[in-house]
């Protein structure tokens, strides 16, 4: 995701069970955001592009939880990706 004509990216873990936010497990721009895609990629995991999350998340350092003012939006994404993980799950069992 490009941020003010600079490439960012970043990394979230969540562990619903844990009581604890999602982490920022990487971010970066430039290179590194590069590199961050490239192994998101590799890995087949989603990656989601949403310029004002990005802006707002890739400051943050890594092992860091996500800030207040961003609950909504990751949770708006994580229940789309819950979603669309069920609907594959159903595709591949019938």
């Amino acid at each position: 995701m490009k941020t003010k004509d600079r490439q960012a990216a970043v990394a979230l873990s969540y562990e619903p069970d844990s009581g604890q936010a999602p982490t920022v497990l990487a971010s970066g721009f430039g290179h590194l955001a590069e590199k961050i895609l490239e192994i998101a990629n590799e890995k087949q995991i989603h990656i989601h592009h949403d310029e004002a999350l990005t802006g707002l998340l890739a400051r943050v350092p890594p092992g860091t939880e996500i800030p207040a003012d961003a609950y909504q939006l990751v949770a708006e994404l994580l229940a789309f990706l819950y979603q669309t993980d069920q609907r594959l799950a159903r595709k591949i069992t019938s």
